[in-house]
């Protein structure tokens, strides 16, 4: 298969904007996908994917939930370094990756990569009032995520079960069918997503 390399990233690019640049070229490159490939498993155009290698677009969660699904990886891994890193015991809050959604202001703090402790992945996603975000159904392999609802009201929509949180509120699903999240009430919410990719969803 054809790899199409992108030019050199323009050095006023914003860091996370580079950081997802090189991520993308190189999870691409790494699967042996032309651009026309990925952008048919993911339903992003051709343009765009080329914009967000070159770090030409700042992605929202939406397309970066997209072209995701279309490599069958978690998100994380368009968001964070995570080859040589090694296990830390304490992960200070100001060590954790922080990306925000330029579109709907979607806030997605990495508390914890993914392989840094057999596999889990930490997440704390805040979302503003009324926002919504949607992803389709992953590509790869499935597994399963619980998600913690902190504070506010929030609505997940999974396949065709939908499901209205409290705080307090637990909630077990996987990525093996589109997900929809959503800010309810008068404020919005934040919860925590923890995300185990060695189990399939049950």
């Amino acid at each position: 298969m054809r790899n199409d390399a992108s030019p050199p990233i323009p050095e006023a690019a914003e860091p996370i904007d580079a950081l997802i640049a090189h991520r993308l070229l190189a999870l691409r490159q790494t699967q042996g996908l032309s651009l026309s490939e990925l952008a048919e498993r993911s339903g992003v155009s051709k343009a765009m994917i080329s914009k967000v290698e070159r770090a030409q677009s700042s992605p929202t969660a939406v397309l970066l939930g997209r072209l995701a699904a279309g490599l069958g990886v978690p998100l994380a891994q368009l968001l964070t370094q995570d080859e040589g890193r090694e296990t830390q015991r304490l992960r200070p809050r100001a060590a954790q990756a922080v990306w925000r959604d330029p579109g709907a202001g979607y806030l997605r703090r990495q508390v914890l990569e993914r392989g840094a402790a057999g596999g889990i992945e930490l997440v704390e996603v805040e979302l503003p009032r009324a926002a919504r975000v949607a992803y389709p159904r992953w590509s790869g392999k499935p597994y399963r995520q619980c998600l913690w609802l902190l504070e506010g009201e929030l609505q997940v929509d999974y396949g065709e079960e939908r499901f209205r949180l409290a705080p307090g509120d637990c909630l077990d699903f996987g990525v093996d069918r589109a997900l929809v999240f959503q800010a309810l009430g008068d404020g919005g919410c934040r919860y925590l997503l923890a995300a185990d990719q060695d189990l399939r969803p049950q």
